[in-house]
């Protein structure tokens, strides 16, 4: 039983994010938004997709579409960059995409938040989907607008809000996920819950032996509900003025941990890392128990998820945190649990207690 979930933008309708359990309906979608064969396609998607999966999509989309082309560049973080974006703008330019065509972001997060960014400036803007095969990528940066590339050692420093006109996952692709990909997808997803629904983090504990097995159903309703809270709170706050910083728990120190660890570590396990930092400190400051905080770390473990980066050092970790973008004012916007299900914005945290989180999972 397929799943739709409609995104609003500024008060307007604006995408459909589609759950289904295979690609049958995928042109039938493209269909809806009022595409046409004559318009031209190019699938961007990695080396590791590439090989596995794209001669399977491009045969999808030359079924309908008289133009389809592909893009492919070196999986993994270190190409997320303008340097794979350049290449990317000569490639459209050379065959000849104008303002009407359209992009497919056909991968993980790399993939679709720097396709959507060269779709938002590429002549200035021309459409994209995102098609997300990742775990992370389907419950978090698929969806919201949000694109950009790493640039230098700052990671997301360039980037757009800019929408894409349909999110449509196959939920059939995640039994291909390494295991640890997977896992990592965990990590964005048990944060929703924590900045946002008790109940929905009581639920995952409940079904972790489903969701550790795949159980489709189960899957299919954990995703759907994630997809949920990403969009209620983005359609709130589109442009993280306020609210969608939520979003970012566990980052600021977790990005620091990515970086450090020179992108050997998945998004999501770095995310985990940084949240067992921010649930240390949201206890250290009287909000949570300290029953509640082993909970949370236990949840972590249970699901292969780490909570602890023995191996670097603190002062490191806060030097990085502390050229993060979401710096406001010189002031590092750190995002703390005021109880499970409830998080808050704190911008007056002291170095010293940054350091004690940090320290908390370097001695785990």
């Amino acid at each position: 039983m397929s799943k739709a979930i409609t995104v609003s933008y500024e008060g307007n309708p604006c995408y459909e994010i589609v759950l289904e359990q295979n690609f049958e309906q995928l042109i039938g979608e493209i269909k809806k938004i009022g595409y046409t064969p004559d318009q031209k396609i190019c699938i961007v998607t990695d080396s590791n997709l590439g090989r596995l999966h794209l001669a399977e999509i491009e045969k999808i989309f030359k079924s309908y579409f008289h133009t389809v082309s592909s893009f492919c560049f070196p999986a993994g973080e270190q190409s997320k960059n303008l340097d794979t974006v350049q290449k990317l703008y000569q490639d459209l330019i050379i065959n000849h995409f104008d303002r009407h065509d359209i992009m497919i972001a056909f991968g993980g997060g790399v993939v679709g938040d720097l396709t959507g960014f060269t779709a938002a400036t590429y002549l200035r803007g021309i459409d994209f989907i995102q098609i997300p095969t990742s775990l992370l990528s389907q419950v978090d940066s698929s969806i919201g607008g949000k694109t950009g590339v790493d640039f230098s050692q700052y990671k997301n420093m360039v980037g757009a809000f800019y929408q894409p006109k349909l999110v449509y996952m196959n939920l059939s692709l995640l039994q291909t996920l390494p295991k640890e990909q997977f896992v990592s997808g965990m990590g964005e997803i048990l944060k929703h819950g924590l900045i946002k629904s008790a109940s929905y983090f009581s639920w995952m504990k409940e079904h972790y032996t489903a969701i550790l097995a795949l159980e489709p159903d189960v899957i299919e309703e954990m995703v759907y509900q994630s997809c949920l809270i990403k969009r209620d709170v983005v359609e709130r706050d589109p442009k993280e003025k306020g609210e969608r910083a939520l979003l970012n728990f566990g980052h600021t120190i977790g990005h620091a941990v990515e970086k450090l660890s020179d992108f050997h570590l998945y998004h999501g396990q770095c995310v985990s890392i940084g949240m067992a930092a921010a649930c240390h400190i949201s206890k250290e400051a009287g909000n949570i128990t300290d029953t509640e905080c082993e909970d949370i770390l236990n949840t972590f473990t249970q699901f292969g998820l780490p909570i602890s980066a023995e191996q670097l050092k603190a002062e490191d970790i806060l030097s990085i945190s502390k050229s993060d973008k979401k710096m406001v004012a010189g002031k590092i916007k750190f995002i703390l649990l005021r109880s499970i299900g409830d998080a808050y914005i704190e911008q007056d945290l002291t170095d010293d207690q940054i350091l004690d989180g940090i320290h908390s999972i370097i001695h785990a």
